[in-house]
């Protein structure tokens, strides 16, 4: 999967959201990243901040830009990502069921994902336009 890195941060940036290649710059990486943010998810509740976990000790520093932005999204989008790289490096797309396996399969899974990603489709859909909307919509007031 050469081509991970650049597919997975060709959709982030279609979203409008960073994607440090030092957090998500192979699978793995990029799968662990996932798994940290779910963990801080699960003990501080969903409508946490990435900015809120930024600053809790946590390896996401490099995140703060996007510090207003909730963290349930921002792993969403990341989750959709990781699916839409390997999709596109191993068959050349992603459906809803493709990010929802990849998930299970990666311990990354949660009751809200699958409403994040029906009410958000250009998470994992290249073709959906105005998902570069999607960060101002999921700032946190």
């Amino acid at each position: 999967m050469a081509k991970f890195y650049e597919y997975f941060k060709e959709n982030m940036d279609a979203l409008g959201l960073p994607a440090p290649e030092s957090l998500f710059g192979s699978l793995s990486a990029a799968t662990a990243t996932a798994s940290t943010l779910l963990t801080q998810i699960d003990k501080f509740g969903k409508t946490v901040t990435v900015g809120e976990l930024a600053t809790a000790g946590t390896r996401l520093e490099k995140l703060g830009v996007i510090a207003a932005c909730s963290a349930a999204f921002y792993v969403g989008a990341v989750i959709g990502s990781i699916a839409v790289a390997t999709g596109r490096a191993l068959s050349g797309g992603t459906s809803i069921a493709d990010v929802l396996s990849m998930a299970r399969a990666n311990n990354l899974d949660r009751q809200w994902l699958s409403a994040c990603l029906i009410k958000f489709p250009g998470i994992y859909k290249r073709e959906v336009l105005g998902k570069h909307h999607y960060r101002q919509a999921m700032v946190v007031a």
